[in-house]
């Protein structure tokens, strides 16, 4: 539903009133009717990236497993017996060997640190990939160039890594991969937001959860159909879509007026308005207002890159809102991306673990999609993040009282940590202006990522005691989540375009708070 407060026209308004975050709000709500066929086809285009960003994310599920495997000599040959100790010919794997880079290239008795770096070097690579090109989509390239170019060097990488010869070319190029993947979600994100209006912000958003998940589900069924061919075909498999999809992103999708007008480039972005219209009204009205209310909102944070993040530290309520966030994105993106890893130390079947999981992201999705307008952003996600972390060292609990529902207790886990995800991603860009959001999203998502860094270690670690993987998990995801007290609500807020105009904001709610003394 349209924000109930009367449109006034600028000479309606008294001089101390006059906005151009509110003027530049109005002008997009008319422009595009909130929300017509135009921005749905463009808000699930832009989101469909999510899909390939979680393909990149989890491949590593199975192309990077400890394949199974059955003795061929009972005489010397146990299951129970440790494979590093029995003859070579005495045991053989249950697929061939070219199913995943453990048995080809030999490397199922190396340590965990030689299993586990492929997957670890890709979160490195998000991790130096979000830090290099976090400003790059508030700066110079804009979302949709940086959409594109990160989509394309992903993709790029992905069909690279087939061509590796041994782990730690194996390894390079994952990390190539990682660092192409950072910003994917991030501009996907906060693209398809800003080309709709306040009332569908938290839909749009949640698009690109629901896409992620599609990506996700898509995986344990690709891995299935392709379960006896070689892990490299996996990587084909999502790789060559990703490049058609870029194709059609160069020549479908806007780039965000609010970054257009933010830049100064007022006539582009008038002229997206204009195509995105939706009717002959809109079309029709006075953009040369517009173009002169909006001086202010663009020249005063037209900066160059990374400076943007010096804005954010520079402000005090800025960078204590990106320090909580941050710490709390640790904590989640340590279960989020590690749960699914160590699901080969339960008992349970890897296929059916990894579907089970992906498709707990929809329930979250749906959720989120559902409730975002109802709920408020900072107490659903320090429930979700204390759900998540109780029943992650429930798991140890059951995995050694009552094993068969430790996998219940890993799915609500897991479920709970999708929807902080989820629930963070809205609040970071909702708590941010225009001028910032792409980089707080992107500094926010490579703290996810920076928790994602030690899940492969702490699973590899967990194989013999879950409390080093699960406990950790637990505890981790807690206590970061603690921060998130001391941030303000943002449900139903106006969203902002300048530093100045957020100031201005909170000043208001803080006067208002203030009893009036008699």
């Amino acid at each position: 539903m349209a924000d109930s407060t009367p449109l006034l026209s600028d000479s309606d308004k008294p001089p101390e009133t006059r906005r151009s975050s509110r003027s530049l709000d109005e002008t997009i709500e008319r422009c595009i009717g909130g929300f017509g066929w135009l921005q749905i086809f463009q808000a699930i285009l832009v989101s469909f990236a999510w899909v390939f960003d979680a393909q990149q994310t989890f491949i590593s599920v199975f192309t990077d497993a400890q394949p199974s495997w059955h003795c061929t000599d009972d005489s010397v040959c146990d299951k129970s017996s440790n494979i590093c100790q029995l003859p070579k010919d005495s045991w053989s794997w249950d697929w061939p060997a070219h199913t995943s880079i453990i048995s080809e290239w030999g490397h199922e008795c190396s340590t965990s640190f030689i299993t586990g770096l492929p997957a670890s070097s890709f979160f490195m690579g998000c991790l130096f990939g979000g830090l290099v090109l976090a400003t790059l989509a508030d700066s110079t390239f804009g979302r949709k160039n940086m959409l594109l170019f990160s989509c394309l060097m992903m993709s790029l990488s992905s069909i690279f890594t087939v061509f590796s010869s041994n782990i730690w070319i194996y390894s390079a190029l994952r990390f190539i991969n990682g660092f192409g993947r950072a910003t994917v979600g991030t501009c996907a994100l906060v693209l398809s937001t800003e080309l709709v209006g306040k009332r569908w912000r938290g839909q749009v958003g949640v698009l690109g959860f629901f896409c992620f998940t599609l990506g996700f589900l898509s995986l344990p069924v690709m891995a299935y159909v392709n379960r006896g061919s070689s892990w490299r075909s996996l990587y084909l498999w999502i790789s060559v879509p990703t490049i058609l999809y870029c194709i059609l992103v160069h020549f479908l999708v806007h780039e965000s007026p609010r970054w257009l007008f933010v830049k100064g480039r007022k006539e582009e972005a008038v002229t997206t308005l204009k195509s995105m219209a939706q009717t002959a009204s809109a079309l029709t009205m006075s953009f040369s207002n517009v173009l002169i209310e909006q001086d202010s909102a663009s020249g005063n944070d037209n900066v160059d890159i990374y400076s943007s993040i010096k804005i954010m530290l520079n402000k005090r309520w800025a960078s204590q809102r990106l320090a909580a966030m941050m710490v709390a994105g640790c904590g989640i993106g340590m279960v989020y991306y590690g749960m699914p890893l160590a699901l080969g130390n339960i008992s349970v079947n890897l296929y059916l673990g990894v579907t089970l999981n992906a498709l707990s992201e929809l329930p979250s999705s749906l959720i989120t999609f559902f409730l975002i307008g109802k709920i408020n952003r900072k107490d659903s996600l320090l429930c979700f993040t204390i759900l998540s972390g109780v029943c992650s060292v429930m798991c140890v609990v059951m995995g050694r009282v009552w094993p068969s529902l430790q996998i219940a207790m890993e799915l609500i886990s897991f479920f709970n940590a999708c929807t902080a995800f989820n629930m963070a991603l809205i609040y970071t860009l909702e708590l941010f202006p225009t001028c910032v959001r792409n980089s707080a999203i992107a500094m926010v998502r490579q703290a996810l990522v920076f928790g994602g860094v030690f899940s492969p270690l702490l699973v590899a670690a967990g194989r013999k005691n879950n409390l080093i993987s699960f406990g950790v998990f637990g505890v981790a995801i807690g206590i970061c989540g603690l921060p998130l007290i001391w941030l303000p609500e943002t449900r139903g807020g106006t969203i902002c375009d300048t530093m100045d105009e957020e100031e201005h904001k909170q000043n208001e709610k803080a006067a208002a708070a203030i009893p009036t003394l008699a």
